[in-house]
């Protein structure tokens, strides 16, 4: 077009051009340079897998610019989930570096209740331990040689259906736990881990210190098959170890010197 081609024009187009910059466009951009914004910063280094406490994040002002959308502004919204991956001190948090539940790894160890314990016991040999072929969720026998130096191969009572929580390697990481793992990676089986009531637990740990132990297995499958065993298991200790009330209750039914007393007042009423 022939405006174009008057210089004086073109000159005055370059003119106001760089005066909407100078006065319009930058203004704007350093305005939204200068804007700040509270997120959620890590103040110490967290593991994937851990469970965040208000002394690891804070909340501070940082310039708005670049940030993420969905970062986190709100210490409430992060307290008491599990970080989904290693966070670094100085990092702001994203909703998916965190986890309302624990990670795979481990996650068996927040659902005690108190009733039962978790306890583990070194496999001493390849073969005791099932040729590391043991998963979360199976239920097992342990078979002790020697019992209580006796000479002879028992299953003590207390230990004839045992749920199996964890196999845990000698790194620590576990293992054969059901999960996906690279098998090249995979590490042997050191200590298999029971979910157990205090009254096995005490028997374990004997059997730790002394014996030779072997597990065997009982049953891979369904949870509700898996229950039967447990609630079978659980009825058994019940029955070996009464509490203080059922001890009266048995000690009053079966008294002789009671017995007597009744049949002799009966007698008397005669």
């Amino acid at each position: 077009m022939s405006i174009f081609k008057n210089r004086t024009v073109v000159g005055v187009i370059c003119i106001l051009a760089a005066l909407v910059i100078c006065f319009g466009i930058t203004p704007l951009f350093n305005r939204s340079i200068s804007q700040k914004e509270e997120i959620v910063r890590v103040t110490k280094a967290i593991d994937a897998g851990e469970q965040v406490t208000a002394d690891m994040v804070q909340t501070v002002e940082v310039g708005a610019y670049n940030l993420p959308d969905n970062v986190l502004h709100d210490t409430a919204s992060v307290v008491g989930k599990y970080a989904a991956a290693d966070l670094a001190a100085g990092d702001y948090i994203l909703p998916s570096k965190l986890s309302d539940a624990p990670a795979a790894e481990n996650s068996y160890l927040y659902n005690l209740d108190g009733t039962k314990q978790a306890m583990s016991v070194t496999i001493k040999s390849f073969a005791t331990g099932l040729s590391g072929k043991l998963k979360s969720g199976d239920i097992v026998s342990i078979l002790v040689a020697d019992y209580q130096e006796s000479g002879k191969t028992v299953v003590p009572p207390e230990l004839q259906y045992v749920e199996v929580i964890s196999v845990t390697a000698s790194t620590g990481y576990d293992a054969n736990t059901g999960e996906a793992t690279n098998e090249d990676e995979k590490d042997l089986p050191s200590t298999v881990t029971f979910l157990v009531r205090p009254e096995q637990a005490k028997v374990l740990a004997e059997l730790e210190q002394d014996a030779k132990i072997h597990l065997t297995l009982v049953y891979r499958g369904t949870q509700d098959v898996a229950n039967a065993f447990i609630t079978a298991q659980d009825e058994l200790i019940e029955k070996l170890y009464p509490t203080q009330e059922e001890k009266t209750d048995e000690s009053e039914v079966t008294d002789p010197a009671a017995e007597n007393s009744l049949e002799s007042e009966a007698a008397s009423n005669r």
